[in-house]
């Protein structure tokens, strides 16, 4: 397989002979760089024998990805394909993973061009180390790694392999795809992420301890954000992803006031005003690509109005009721109905749900999902190198499946009314909350990864009373 091409932008002029030639002498020698093996070494290995086991005598395909652009010539920040970085722990772009017939597993990598031999590092706007930085060899690689690695241009694909594709066109392109083969490699790939290893608790966990340092930032900053609304919160919260990981693990939730009603909303261009409540829904992505996933409903002025917090303490009390029901042996929607019963029935309380609240969660029926009006959305979803981690498993193993110690999902109720809802009180329209912790399936129990942050609403204000 070759190398991807020189890249070159419009407004960049021609190299001329003699500057080319310049450019590739008078260079002191390199040294290597310093390679200590990475401990996730190990824990790779496990998952490229138990991905060969489950397809023995064939061929598997998985590829890194390549740059994506942005905009004309400029590219996004590069982020590696997860089901590559489980099985390999490389984060770079352009890799591409081949396991054998045998179950022999050797990682193709771009070949770092050194100076003097090409044009490249000087001239390639994308890939060469004047540009954008040295990059190790596949010999460094492979010896961080602990796994064979091998130049790109030594790829030979033979026909019949299973690809993961969608992934870099490029690999797509040099085997001739069957859908269905293909398609079971991607849910093989998302079903054996399902339960996490120690290492990747580990890395969860150091995710959210980020995350929650990150809350703790942005809420030190409320004089600010007074001024300059949901944007300074969203930036603080980057910075501390930034010093402590590799970027935010999604497009951060920050939403003032009505802003919180809506589930997604990322614009973050909002005022932020004292006597409204203060929606963040934000996770740190570690350097190992994990992500943390943790949202929070506070007070700006640091105090819970006495409606704010009897909206507050229903969603409280059902996310509580749906951490205790994430137990092994569990239906993986065992806490979306025990969170949902707990809020349906404070709904029908208030007099806002007009439907006996089981009836609400029947599957059919006059008076089904109409809870669902003012929360929208289930409770939980698994949780690892992706936010929705393990979205290609197939239903069965997953939405209609049993937990299992060593799963990771989250558990975030909510309930949003909407400003122009007229079957809500006019004292609660305009209100949402959610609450959103990080849980590990455990034989002793639940293990909330995030609560190093409170979620009660007596936590939140005395946390925030220490901020001030």
């Amino acid at each position: 397989m070759t190398e991807h091409p020189v890249t070159r932008a419009a407004h960049d002029s021609d190299i001329p002979d003699a500057l080319a030639a310049d450019l590739r002498t008078g260079w002191a020698a390199q040294s290597p760089l310093d390679v200590t093996a990475d401990d996730i070494g190990p824990y790779a290995a496990k998952r490229r024998a138990a991905l060969a086991t489950a397809f023995p005598g064939e061929t598997l395909v998985i590829p890194s990805g390549t740059h994506k652009v942005r905009a004309n010539d400029t590219d996004y920040p590069f982020r590696a394909n997860s089901a590559y970085v489980w099985l390999t722990g490389d984060t770079e772009p352009d890799g591409v993973l081949v396991l054998s017939p045998a179950g022999d597993a050797v990682l193709y990598l771009p070949a770092r061009v050194g100076r003097g031999s090409s044009n490249e590092f000087f001239a390639d706007r994308t890939h060469g180390e004047l540009w954008v930085g040295r990059r190790p060899d596949p010999a460094e690689t492979g010896a961080r790694l602990s796994l064979e690695c091998r130049p790109l241009a030594e790829l030979r694909l033979p026909p019949g392999g299973r690809v993961l594709r969608g992934v870099d066109a490029a690999v797509d392109a040099q085997v001739a795809g069957d859908p269905d083969r293909d398609a079971q490699l991607a849910q093989v790939l998302a079903e054996l992420r399902l339960v996490k290893d120690d290492w990747e608790v580990g890395q969860l966990r150091a995710a959210t301890a980020a995350t929650a340092r990150g809350f703790t930032d942005a809420l030190r900053e409320r004089s600010g954000a007074l001024i300059h609304g949901e944007r300074w919160l969203e930036g603080t919260f980057w910075r501390r992803a930034r010093a402590e990981g590799n970027d935010v693990g999604y497009s951060s939730v920050v939403a003032c006031g009505p802003h919180a009603t809506v589930l997604h909303w990322n614009r973050n261009d909002g005022a932020v005003r004292d006597g409204d409540l203060l929606l963040l829904d934000m996770g740190i992505e570690v350097r190992s690509l994990y992500t943390a996933d943790v949202t929070r409903t506070v007070p700006v002025d640091g105090t819970y109005t006495p409606d704010q917090r009897r909206v507050h303490e229903l969603v409280y009390a059902a996310q509580q009721a749906g951490i205790a029901a994430a137990v092994p042996g569990a239906a993986f929607l065992a806490p979306n109905r025990a969170a949902m019963l707990v809020l349906a029935e404070g709904l029908h309380d208030w007099g806002i749900l007009r439907t006996d609240p089981h009836a609400a969660l029947a599957d059919d029926g006059p008076g089904a999902g109409l809870h669902r009006r003012y929360t929208l959305h289930n409770v939980s979803h698994m949780l690892g190198l992706d936010v929705h981690d393990c979205a290609q498993a197939r239903r069965q193993h997953y939405h209609d499946g049993l937990l299992e110690s060593g799963m990771v999902l989250t558990v975030e109720p909510g309930l949003y009314f909407q400003p122009d809802d007229l079957t809500v009180p006019p004292e609660l329209r305009g209100l949402g909350v959610r609450i959103e912790d990080d849980i590990l399936i455990s034989g002793d129990g639940p293990v909330n990864l995030s609560d190093q942050l409170p979620s009660d609403a007596y936590g939140i204000e005395a946390w925030m009373a220490t901020l001030r």
